[in-house]
């Protein structure tokens, strides 16, 4: 397979860099660690600076002032917002302004992804975890009346949801069928509850009551659901490789300095065994991100559809993420439980990730099913470029 990226993909990538090069990784103190420690908003001073290198808007198209990019250039750009653990709701805002960008109709577009472009109007995504869960599992329900749209119920972990100009989020009509709404988040009938992740990101329990909104505000094209879905659990799974290199970096520094009977940790077998196996770790969650990113990209003929790809990817990131930070833990004894290093933070984060990303064991059942559907060998796949 051919992962080579384009000029552009690359130029977004260090922009990234140098944006997220200078910022320090965030010190929020884990409310399990710290009673009461959390954000109240996020990071507006860097949210600036990602507009106006115009990271914002690469997904959206040139003629609403973006960049027209793909997912794997936000891939990109999210693996390295990882690794300073960058407290800005850059992929909900990116998976919001992807689906509308497809989906929404002409109106809706021209109204708020110029906005979204500038950094101006910031949109979050309500869907029960960064990504989301199946449409018979949706907890909102949604129902026309005349030419406008009425919403009614419960969706949890909205991150940034109290500071978020709008929330898309997803609902299920009286047939069944998953549908997009985009609230204000002060329209009438909108209450937000607060909710504290495990690393401190301020969440928030979305109550919709009887909450009317525009059909223009809506979108019922069968394919908005999965397109918000795929793009929110690549673009996790892109947070958790870069925080996992991160990590990994972290340890090798730490053990490459710490010494024992007069050689350093690192030239110990058991050490460099460990370390070994959590770069395969890391290795295997970068194959199977890109597989994953490109697919949703070309939306290509293969021997599976994209979730497929998308499954693995969640099963690599889930489970790596999480060996690659109890690892590190352990090469760092008990300078990695000292809240004054970084490294409590990037555990806290990584099981942020792991929580939304879900448990590797519901992936492989999911994948299990696709391939029962789509027997392997079935049709040819469609060659990489």
């Amino acid at each position: 397979m051919d992962f080579t990226f384009t000029e552009e993909q690359q130029a977004a990538a260090e922009a990234a860099k140098a944006v997220f090069g200078g910022v320090a990784p965030d010190s929020v103190p884990s409310p399990a660690l710290t009673p009461g420690a959390v954000a109240d908003d996020f990071d507006r001073t860097l949210w600036r600076k990602l507009a106006d290198a115009d990271l914002l808007s690469l997904l959206i198209a040139p003629e609403h002032g973006g960049a027209g990019l793909d997912p794997i250039a936000l891939c990109l750009v999210l693996r390295e917002s990882a690794k300073v653990l960058a407290r800005v709701p850059l992929l909900e805002t990116s998976a919001a302004a992807l689906t509308l960008q497809h989906h929404a109709t002409s109106g809706l577009r021209a109204e708020v992804l110029p906005g979204i472009a500038t950094g101006d109007l910031v949109i979050t995504v309500a869907v029960g975890g960064r990504t989301g869960h199946d449409p018979a599992e949706l907890a909102v329900a949604a129902h026309q009346e005349g030419t406008h749209w009425i919403l009614d119920g419960t969706q949890t972990t909205a991150p940034w949801a109290q500071t978020a100009d709008r929330i898309l989020l997803p609902a299920h009509t009286p047939d069944g069928h998953a549908v997009l709404a985009l609230v204000p988040r002060t329209h009438p009938g909108v209450t937000l509850d607060d909710q504290i992740s495990t690393n401190g990101e301020r969440l928030a329990e979305v109550r919709l009551d009887s909450v009317r909104i525009s059909a223009q505000e809506m979108i019922n094209t069968p394919a908005a659901w999965d397109t918000l879905r795929n793009i929110l659990t690549t673009g996790t799974c892109a947070l958790a490789l870069g925080l996992g290199e991160r990590v990994l970096a972290m340890t090798s520094d730490y053990t490459s300095k710490r010494e024992q009977f007069g050689f350093p940790v690192a030239t110990f077998q058991a050490v460099a065994v460990q370390t070994a196996d959590r770069y395969i770790d890391l290795r295997a969650m970068e194959a199977t991100l890109w597989q994953a990113a490109w697919h949703i990209t070309t939306d290509a003929a293969g021997p599976l559809p994209p979730a497929g790809d998308v499954a693995v990817a969640k099963i690599w990131a889930s489970e790596g993420v999480r060996r690659v930070v109890q690892t590190a833990q352990h090469l760092h004894g008990g300078f990695g439980a000292d809240t004054g290093y970084q490294l409590h933070r990037y555990h806290a984060w990584a099981k942020r990730l792991e929580l939304s990303l879900r448990p590797a064991a519901a992936h492989e059942e999911a994948l299990g099913d696709l391939l029962a559907a789509h027997p392997l060998g079935a049709e040819e796949p469609a060659p990489l470029s």
